[in-house]
């Protein structure tokens, strides 16, 4: 397949990426979808659009982002050289706010009050906390009873940020239960609010808009790789939930005689409610208005998930994620609780760099893929920092 002309092809105009995405909602949320889509069509070409989101990400997130060697964790393993993109010093932490930003200043310029959405991990929540703290929106995130006691941190700084966080019951009270509450509250309140969704999921326009706020990690990535070693990396690998760091990262490397991997999470291990790996072990299904690949149960709903990344416990991934699997161009590999906290602690005692345990897991698959090889180099997407993780890790697993 040629790549050259890939963004101007997918999505189609419909939202899909080959036969995943779409947009399966009611009429009434579908003329809010088409909303946003023209209000989206209309200035992600508009040169004010492009100098103010350009302007927030040097002045005020931080970018470009730096790439890291890794060589002491390199030399300890074998002659493979490891390298991270370091989203983690992206303001707040972690990779999201390169599309809260960029999705609250969209809601700004269609004159919207108020932002609302899921979070998981919580790195999206405080991401669009922090964005609608930036723009003067009104901010709603909600988020599973599971994980605010998790991600205890993250809760406090969307509440110091002054965004109100909803508490999610229902069900495993996760990530799901979360994107099921938001869009139950979206679709009461549309007109005076946008729903900001935290990746590559969800109906037509989001899985395009995410990535494409998202792609500036992967042609940052690809120019200061070349840059730093004159030449492009081996392989390029990221985690997937839903899948928004893993799109924009793989985005600027598609074209690229390079080898990209998206790790899902294997979790407890391979039994149904026991891992998050939809594009492993799942088969085609529609959520949360989107036609993807998914884990099903015995009567064809979303299954239960578990990770120990709370970022990644979806029973679903981005269509995009979908149709690249089926293109064979993303090779998606799984990687277990066991082998992230590992990683985990590698990465914190060789290189002095703490991961977010989701991107625990793609360390660890780099990690493994490097003592298989004889020589090359391996760029992993470093998406988020493990501030947010402290408390559950030295909990659950000490020190």
């Amino acid at each position: 397949m040629d790549f050259n002309n890939y963004f101007k092809e997918y999505p189609d105009i419909n939202g899909y990426f080959g036969k995943y995405g779409g947009a399966f909602v009611n009429d009434e949320l579908k003329n809010a979808m088409d909303e946003i889509t023209k209000a989206y069509f209309k200035i992600c070409k508009s040169r004010k659009f492009i100098d103010e989101l350009r302007r927030i990400r040097k002045e005020f997130q931080g970018r470009p982002t730096p790439i890291t060697h890794l060589e002491r964790l390199s030399n300890s393993i074998g002659n493979v050289q490891l390298y991270v993109k370091r989203e983690d010093l992206n303001h707040t932490g972690a990779h999201k706010l390169n599309h809260c930003m960029g999705e609250a200043l969209l809601a700004k310029y269609m004159g919207k009050k108020k932002v609302i959405a899921e979070t998981g991990a919580g790195q999206h929540g405080v991401a669009l906390a922090t964005a609608a703290a930036y723009f003067g929106l009104e901010c709603d995130i909600y988020m599973g009873s599971v994980d605010i006691k998790k991600q205890a941190p993250n809760v406090a700084r969307m509440k110091i940020l002054g965004a109100n966080v909803i508490e999610v019951k229902e069900g495993l009270a996760t990530l799901k239960e979360a994107v099921d509450a938001a869009f139950a509250a979206y679709a009461k309140d549309y007109k005076d609010c946008i729903y900001c969704i935290g990746s590559v999921v969800g109906p037509h326009p989001f899985p395009m808009m995410v990535r494409d706020f998202q792609s500036v990690v992967g042609f940052e990535a690809r120019e200061q790789f070349i840059e730093m070693t004159g030449e492009l990396p081996d392989t390029v690998v990221a985690c997937v939930g839903g899948g928004s760091n893993s799109a924009g990262f793989f985005a600027g490397f598609l074209n690229d005689p390079v080898e990209i991997v998206g790790i899902e999470p294997l979790g407890r291990g391979k039994k149904l409610g026991d891992h998050a790996a939809s594009l492993n072990y799942g088969s085609e299904g529609v959520m949360h208005g989107f036609n993807s690949i998914m884990l099903k149960d015995e009567n064809g709903d979303p299954a239960p998930v578990y990770s120990v990344a709370s970022g990644l416990d979806y029973p679903s991934s981005g269509p995009e994620h979908a149709f690249w699997h089926d293109i064979g161009r993303v090779k998606y590999d799984v990687i277990d609780d066991k082998q992230a906290l590992d990683a985990f602690f590698e990465l914190s005692r060789k290189q002095g760099i703490i991961p977010a345990i989701e991107s625990s897991h793609a360390l660890a698959y780099a990690i493994k893929r490097a003592k298989e090889l004889d020589h090359g180099s391996i760029l992993v997407n470093l998406s988020g920092r493990g501030d947010k993780d402290m408390d559950y890790i030295l909990e659950n697993y000490g020190i």
